[in-house]
């Protein structure tokens, strides 16, 4: 029974192989393009497939996605129906986009961006901010991810808000659901990270509308997913002062081309989709553990509802 291996680079693919193979000695693990008998293959790893490839693998079990979303799998127009998605997820990557939000949204709240322009003027200007328990942020996803980052948020000391579809409770964190309560959720809320899975409801979630019912001069850390952004839409609420700074991990085109205009605009700052990246040495001990225990049970713990999109 054999496990086959897909990323976009040659590179990382061997990477993960070696480290699969080593942890699943019983598994025959190879990258996509050396497997000679397709109807082996029990268990595909993948990030960012492309269109068709699942598809050539009738015998799947699963397919496993290197990451938290499982949108860049349902994007393949090919994919099986009902086939079981498995997603990566775990402590090492939810302390990683605790880590991130908590760095983004403290140079957010102390206006650091600002700070570091007065330094290259050499311009001795002390910049005064509320305290954090007077600071409202927002977090739109309460999942494994959202749910940490809100918590940390709130353990800060910041006026910790937390958004999503269904609700839920996090100690700490003002909840909101639904979308009768969206408005509310967003009024005043001075930072706003977004940690939500993309779905159809969620697509372009980050625009006009949305950015206008903010406080004025807002700012805004996008870790979730680039097709949340409406990327015009950020551009003219920061051109009017709506939102004044935005953090960007994720992007529409990855890797972000290089004539785009968030490279050089002075109020983003852009990080190349680092929030909570999974390394081969921790991500390949989560898969290998996942694909055991479904083998065994026919489910795990981060097996993915499809038809949610998470």
């Amino acid at each position: 029974m054999s496990v086959a291996v897909y990323l976009p680079t040659e590179e990382k693919t061997r990477w993960w192989v070696e480290r699969l193979a080593a942890l699943m000695p019983g598994r025959d693990v190879r990258t996509l393009r050396e497997v000679a008998a397709p109807g082996s293959v029990r268990y595909l790893v993948v990030w960012r497939p492309r269109p068709g490839d699942i598809a050539k693998f009738a015998n799947l079990r699963a397919v496993i996605s290197i990451g938290a979303g499982i949108d860049h799998v349902m994007a393949d127009p090919d994919l099986p129906p009902g086939l079981p998605i498995i997603r990566t997820t775990g402590r090492d990557l939810t302390q990683r986009m605790r880590e991130y939000v908590a760095l983004h949204v403290l140079r957010h709240h102390r206006d650091m961006p600002r700070q570091l322009h007065a330094q290259r003027e050499r311009d001795w200007h002390a910049i005064v901010v509320p305290v954090a328990p007077n600071r409202v942020v927002g977090v739109m996803g309460l999942g494994n991810l959202g749910a940490a980052a809100a918590r940390t948020l709130a353990d800060l000391g910041f006026a910790t808000r937390g958004w999503s579809r269904r609700g839920g409770v996090v100690p700490g964190v003002e909840t909101f659901a639904g979308d009768e309560e969206f408005a509310g959720f967003l009024s005043g809320c001075e930072i706003l990270v977004n940690l939500l899975p993309l779905t159809d409801a969620t697509r372009d979630i980050l625009d006009a509308d949305l950015f206008d019912r903010l406080a004025p001069g807002a700012c805004v850390v996008n870790c979730a997913r680039g097709g949340h952004l409406v990327e015009e839409d950020l551009l003219a609420a920061l051109a009017t002062g709506q939102v004044r700074q935005a953090t960007l991990d994720v992007f529409r085109q990855e890797p972000l081309p290089g004539d785009h205009p968030f490279w050089h605009h002075p109020a983003i700052t852009v990080t190349p989709h680092v929030a909570a990246q999974i390394d081969p040495d921790t991500g390949a001990r989560l898969i290998a553990d996942n694909i055991e225990t479904f083998d065994a049970t026919g489910t795990c713990d981060d097996l993915a509802d499809a038809a949610r999109g998470y």
